[in-house]
């Protein structure tokens, strides 16, 4: 058997056994939902100088800080900055 043959030949195998191996693993994840929250922003909002995400809250009436994280998931209320557009309505789905 040439060396081109055998090149071949092993290439093949190593294909054989990466498409088996994506399908094992695939059986596995199978009965798993991937689950990315739905995020819709009725209202989104521009920060303006020397305010923080208290402020925000406080002069819009959201109380509910647990609401007011889920839209806004990337928010990092220590960073803002202004210009920074946050959500202050909207809707956050599994």
């Amino acid at each position: 058997m040439s060396t081109l043959n055998k090149l071949a030949l092993l290439l093949t195998l190593l294909l054989i056994a990466s498409a088996a191996e994506s399908r094992l693993f695939g059986a596995f994840g199978a009965n798993k939902k991937a689950t990315t929250p739905t995020l819709t922003c009725f209202t989104p909002y521009g920060v303006q100088s020397g305010e923080t995400c208290f402020s925000i809250k406080k002069e819009f009436g959201l109380s509910d800080d647990a609401h007011f994280s889920a839209i806004n998931p990337n928010l990092n209320c220590d960073a803002l900055f202004v210009g920074q557009w946050i959500c202050i309505s909207g809707s956050s789905s599994n």
